[in-house]
């Protein structure tokens, strides 16, 4: 079956075609462009007119492409900017009736199962202890925990770069000052939404979504962006501090050329960095794989298995 699934996060609106077959799944097309949804929502409570038109016109050409492979189902899963807005659903309404697409707004607990279904068709997932795969977003990061497929624990916690780039990030290089006051309000978050037991079963980690292949694509130096490379990278703790002083130090025009980096994501890819190495930290972990197989990949097989 030909599958269609577009993923409108906070930071980021993304397309994934893929045929899927026996639980296997074959990727055709996929496209990701930042339209930061979630501009202003942490402020406001509410999605506004400009996020909401940026959205738009990128489902517009989505749909043109979702036309032209022939997509037997067509799905759009709408995360953390949308569940926390108060148009949320007016906004979910309009993607379903102008765009055609089966609008669902994900609840943590889904969007959990998605994630964790999606990283664990990576090699990286085949282990016999508990891993945790950490997806961040622009409202959100979810910490799920599971071994062999099977979860035995996920949160959605509140911290996601949009939103800590609007709190804490008010100068572009950051003062020293702003980026403690971000690592302090991410770390402990993680360390109260996630049991000590819990995090102390866990061995190792998958981070999954645009911050993580960001970085795995700057510490490979990818130009143009090379899924196949990004796919099972290992990023340290060390590495991503590495990274973290390199693109804090400069203004934001400079990390819009460092090599590796999509341009339209320089905005929050330091909040990025600090809450990848918060999240690491907080389950004591000294390194993290990268995936590709993320919650795209999870409601692909889902709604596969639905239609």
């Amino acid at each position: 079956m030909r599958v269609a699934v577009v993923d409108i996060g906070t930071n980021s609106t993304r397309l994934l075609v893929a045929d899927v077959a026996d639980g296997a799944l074959t990727e055709l097309d996929r496209r990701s462009i930042v339209t930061r949804l979630g501009e202003g929502v942490d402020a406001t409570g509410a999605l506004g007119d400009e996020p909401q038109q940026r959205v738009y016109s990128v489902l517009e050409a989505y749909a043109r492409a979702i036309e032209e492979h022939g997509c037997e189902a067509r799905t759009a899963v709408m995360t953390s900017a949308v569940r926390d807005a108060s148009n949320g659903a007016q906004f979910a309404a309009t993607v379903r009736d102008r765009y055609g697409l089966e609008g669902r707004t994900l609840s943590g607990d889904e969007e959990a199962r998605f994630t964790f279904r999606g990283a664990s068709a990576s090699p990286a997932a085949d282990s016999e202890h508990p891993l945790v795969v950490i997806d961040i977003g622009g409202g959100s990061t979810e910490l799920v925990i599971g071994r062999r497929g099977e979860v035995s624990f996920h949160v959605s916690t509140q911290v996601g770069v949009v939103r800590h780039t609007e709190r804490h990030l008010r100068s572009a290089p950051p003062t020293a000052e702003e980026l403690d006051a971000l690592a302090g309000d991410a770390g402990p978050r993680f360390e109260q939404a996630v049991p000590a037991d819990a995090r102390s079963s866990v061995r190792s980690a998958i981070a999954v979504a645009g911050t993580a292949t960001q970085c795995a694509a700057i510490d490979l130096q990818l130009e143009p962006y090379d899924a196949d490379r990004v796919e099972g990278h290992r990023l340290t703790v060390k590495t991503l501090d590495e990274l973290l002083r390199r693109l804090a130090a400069v203004s934001l025009e400079e990390r819009r050329s460092v090599s590796g980096l999509d341009p339209a994501r320089a905005p929050t890819i330091v909040a990025g960095v600090v809450v990848l190495c918060e999240a690491l930290r907080a389950f004591g972990l000294a390194e993290t794989r990268v995936s590709e197989r993320d919650i795209l990949w999870g409601v692909a097989l889902d709604t596969a298995e639905r239609v």
